[in-house]
């Protein structure tokens, strides 16, 4: 049995129904947030929900927000998670149900919020090691990328993609410039200097990749933000990837070929043992 939340109440997922006309499932009128969960405790709560405020405010949603929180903690214990080492919740707020048409509703109607939990299940140490691949694909999303909507169709078919060749992960290119993942952040390294692509519209504005930027500087490494070349990437030494679920996971290859000597690089571990310290750390109660 799984407990879901909607709409103010706790309920068995399969008894949880969204009308039709809800603006969510006919235009993906909607956003979402993924808040991580280490041992019961929410990592980098405040960010996730200033996230979701952007977003509602970019969309001119109207919800109250104000007791998310205390769902997100109750889900866990419904759900048997409050001691899982890793989980998350989903949370969807979409316009609300009105008759189908392009503009917002004219009359005000109630927003549609819903949210699960679950656990996540992190690769084993020795997957880890070994690395992870990733293709390229052309980026075919909107032009707001920065706002996390639900219309997520050009991210499926991505990601299909990289499934579709074996790999973990799909890098999305446009321009000649490699942006970032199709549910997750990008870096390549040079050296010891770590590069992403700047915050701006083409990019969704990841949590974990501005905990990672600010976590590479607290080591002491340089960080660069600026568009990523695709030609760049055959001299990079390393990549990897950064997300509420992809935490910092090594690419070892791309399209094929090693990226640097093929393998993890010192880097890449090293941001992934601070994370883990950082996590383990918060967990408890640190």
């Amino acid at each position: 049995m799984s407990i879901v939340y909607l709409n103010g109440a706790f309920m068995d997922a399969a008894e949880a129904r969204i009308p039709v006309e809800d603006r969510g499932f006919l235009f993906a009128d909607g956003i979402y947030e993924v808040t991580p969960a280490y041992r019961g405790r929410f990592f980098l709560m405040d960010r996730h929900r200033d996230r979701l405020l952007k977003g509602l405010c970019e969309l001119r949603i109207d919800a109250d927000t104000s007791g998310l929180a205390g769902v997100h903690d109750r889900l866990l214990r419904e759900n048997g998670l409050a001691d899982e080492e890793v989980a998350y919740v989903y949370l969807q707020i979409t316009r609300g149900v009105a008759p189908r048409t392009h503009a917002f509703p004219k009359a005000p109607v109630a927003p549609t919020v819903y949210a699960f939990a679950r656990p996540y299940r992190r690769p084993d140490r020795e997957v880890w090691d070994r690395g992870f691949e990733a293709v390229m694909v052309p980026d075919r999303r909107w032009a707001r990328v920065d706002i996390k909507t639900i219309a997520l169709l050009p991210n499926v078919l991505a990601q299909q993609a990289a499934v579709d060749a074996g790999v973990a992960d799909a890098l999305l290119v446009r321009d000649g410039i490699a942006l970032e993942g199709a549910h997750n952040n990008f870096f390549a390294v040079f050296g010891e200097t770590v590069v992403t692509h700047p915050k701006s519209n083409v990019i969704l504005h990841g949590i974990t990749r501005g905990y990672v930027v600010d976590m590479a500087r607290d080591l002491g490494l340089e960080v660069q933000e600026r568009p990523i070349q695709v030609e760049e990437l055959a001299r990079a030494d390393e990549a990897f990837f950064t997300g509420t679920t992809t935490e910092v996971r090594p690419t070892v290859r791309i399209d094929g070929r090693p990226v640097g000597k093929g393998g993890v690089g010192p880097v890449t571990r090293r941001l992934f043992e601070a994370f883990l310290e950082r996590v383990e750390r918060h967990a408890a109660g640190g």
